[in-house]
């Protein structure tokens, strides 16, 4: 497997140091800069397959750049903080975040949750062989599994690597009422927490995108106390 390219973004220059050093040790390819202005020119100029954002940056701060980010790009991002609240860890999900990580963290508690992202992200890529693409379809959508790509009809669907994830599990387990815990586990690699709500935050952001009304959901429908439940058919009926 190539090594992927890693940018760390933060005003740490103590940290930067340090995750450069360490996931540089793991194989990976690790750029660091310190705000936003060096994270934009970078990403002109180079091919990223993740990025680590610190919440807290002079001038523009993380959750505008994730915001401004997943307006164009489905980069994989992990987002850090040095509060640690479960505000913070919310809001970041909500402007487009993959992964949230608090301050003071283990470098190899953060590798792992790189390489689940990087995993996940790769999944479903074309391998070469020739064979016919994966696709999923439901109501006006059709995902291409191994593009990684959603349409409705003939458009694009942006979603990042969180929220493709998040429908696929949807996808393959049509009219099964899931659990919180039940999707969390299948997701893997997410900080869990018996508050943890973050599976609410992803599924709010999701329907977003593809429930023409995303406050009387058709596909992905809350069962009360139970979880949720994914109607291929865009149905209001259980």
């Amino acid at each position: 497997m190539e090594s992927r390219h890693i940018l760390v973004v933060d005003d740490d220059a103590g940290l930067r140091e340090l995750l450069q050093e360490y996931l540089t040790a793991q194989g990976l390819q690790v750029a660091t800069v310190a705000d936003g202005v060096q994270m934009d020119a970078h990403l002109a100029q180079h091919q990223v397959d993740l990025l680590i954002l610190d919440l807290m940056l002079p001038g523009e701060d993380g959750l505008s750049l994730a915001r401004r980010l997943r307006s164009r790009s489905s980069l994989p991002i992990i987002m850090l903080s040095a509060r640690g609240e479960d505000v913070d860890r919310i809001v970041g999900l909500e402007v487009g975040a993959d992964d949230y990580l608090a301050k003071p963290f283990n470098p190899r508690e953060l590798l792992a949750r790189i390489r689940a992202l990087l995993r996940r992200n790769a999944q479903g890529q074309p391998n070469g062989d020739g064979n016919k693409p994966d696709f999923k379809r439901f109501g006006p959508f059709s995902m291409d599994m191994e593009a990684r790509v959603l349409h409705k009809n003939e458009l694009t669907v942006q979603l990042t690597t969180g929220e493709f994830n998040l429908l696929r599990i949807f996808v393959d387990h049509p009219n099964r009422v899931l659990g919180r815990d039940t999707i969390m586990d299948m997701l893997k690699g997410y900080e869990r927490s018996p508050f943890d709500r973050s599976i609410d935050v992803r599924v709010t952001r999701l329907r977003r995108k593809i429930e023409d009304d995303a406050d009387t959901p058709s596909f992905i429908r809350t069962v009360w106390g139970e979880g949720y439940l994914f109607s291929p058919g865009g149905t209001n009926e259980r």
